[in-house]
This record gives structure tokens, sequence and C-alpha cells, in this order.
């Protein structure tokens, strides 16, 4: 009789991990994995302003400014670019909670691509992490997810970016957390 007393007052064991972690840990692989071939596609992005800015074709090789063939209206280029990305900057922002407005998705990576491919000194590693982190938050915003799931997809998405831009799997997920 002791015995079974003592077992009814202990607590029931749980499973070893909840149900609604192994999701946001699902979602966090397939994040990951999404931000790798996002970070491709805005390669070839800027290659594709580069071509169209400096070469005047429509092309995703890979291209440099100083193959141009523009003469001094080259100093034009960066700031046609500049005045693009200013106009697609007025409709984003931050939001608290790890709310990134869903536009910020799509106007990130296009406005970066813009100004990386008419010749402002920027490099695609910082937009390629950023449109990761955005995508985590989209993605959290979709699936009405908690604030700190929300946070997490969030650093997934920033990680599988950084990793795909710098081939370093594990110092991404470290930079992250």
């Amino acid at each position: 009789l002791g015995a079974s007393l003592d077992a009814a007052r202990m607590p029931r064991r749980s499973t070893l991990v909840e149900p609604r972690v192994l999701f946001v840990c699902a979602l966090a692989v397939l994040l990951g994995i999404a931000a790798a071939f996002i970070a491709r596609i805005l390669v070839k992005l800027i290659d594709l302003v580069t071509n169209l800015a400096f070469l005047g074709r429509w092309s995703f090789a890979d291209a440099s400014p100083a193959q141009h063939h523009l003469g001094a209206w080259v100093i034009l280029v960066p700031v046609v670019g500049g005045l693009i990305v200013a106009l697609m900057a007025r409709w984003g922002s931050l939001l608290n909670e790890s709310k990134i407005p869903p536009r910020i998705t799509f106007l990130k990576p296009v406005s970066s691509a813009i100004a990386i491919g008419t010749g402002g000194p920027f490099g695609a590693e910082g937009p390629i992490i950023a449109t990761g982190g955005a995508l985590g938050s989209f993605l959290g915003q979709l699936l009405h997810v908690t604030g700190q799931e929300r946070k997490v997809l969030l650093a997934a998405g920033a990680a599988g970016g950084m990793t795909a831009i710098f081939g370093a799997p594990v110092s991404a997920v470290v930079l992250a957390v």
C-alpha cells in the first residue's frame, strides 16, 4: 500500500522534448535551408544589377563595374542606385518583439542588390544575414508563434544566411545564439 501511494504522489514523467520545441526546431532547420538558397539568389541578383547598371546587359553572370564602357557617366550610376535605395528605405522600418515588417523580407535583398550592384561600397554579407533574420521573423508572424519562438526563428534565419555567405555553420550558430 505504501509503494502505491508513493507512485500516486510522484509527478508523471513528461516527454523528453515537448512537441512545440520539436516544431520550432523543425521550422528553424527549414528556415536555415531557405536562407541559404535566398543568399544564393541575392548574390545572383547583385550580378544582374551590376550587369544592367554598368554593362547594359541582362545577365546573371559574374561582372565587375571595372568592365564598363560608360566613360565619365559612370559617376552617376552609384548616385542613381543610392536614390532608388533611398526611396525603398522610406517603406521599411523595424518594430519591437522581433517583428520585422514582411515587406522588409523582400525590400532588403532588392535594395541591397541595387546598392551593391550600382557600385555602392557594401558587401553582400550584412544584407544576406539581415534577410535571413527577416525571413525568420516573417515566418514567425505567419504562424503566430510566441515572441520567444519568433526570436529563435529570426536567429535561425540569420544563421542560415551567415552560413551560406561565410561557409561556417558552427560559427554562425554560435554568433546567432
